[in-house]
């Protein structure tokens, strides 16, 4: 059987404040200008929950715009992955993301990126990243 890999995760920005439509537009428009799945990317856009213009209406606080896919192992190719979701994030308003990594034989990785402001603006570069590793093993050791 061949290894599985699943990614999934959220990006999360602000509904505060008046620039809320022209951000969400900016946000519909990265994730629209991603490839289709028939392409076979990294990243396309029916991994993404796109946000509706209309989305205002319907969250309080914050717009959660999640994501998964499942790969034959991706953790190969992993700094490829992380090299277009970079380049998405890149393009997008957001405050927060992260990102899961289930691998059957590395475990499960956590990244998440954040901004040294409040939050990130297009073009900015205004970026970090973090790694937490964890793996448990069926072995018993």
């Amino acid at each position: 059987m061949d290894q599985e890999s699943i990614v999934y995760g959220c990006i999360k920005d602000s509904i505060q404040g008046l620039d809320y439509s022209r951000r969400i537009r900016a946000n519909r428009e990265a994730m629209l200008s991603l490839p289709r799945a028939d392409d076979w990317p990294f990243l396309c856009q029916e991994m993404f929950a796109i946000p509706s213009l209309d989305a205002l209406t319907r969250n309080y606080q914050t717009e959660v715009m999640h994501f998964g896919a499942s790969y034959k192992a991706v953790e190969y190719e992993w700094n490829q992955w992380l090299e277009q979701f970079e380049v998405l994030l890149g393009k997008m308003y957001w405050v927060s993301a992260t990102v899961h990594l289930e691998t059957e034989l590395c475990g499960t990785h956590t990244f998440t990126w954040e901004s040294s402001r409040n939050y990130h603006t297009p073009g900015s570069g205004d970026m970090y990243i973090q790694c937490q590793w964890s793996h448990e093993s069926s072995l018993g050791l």
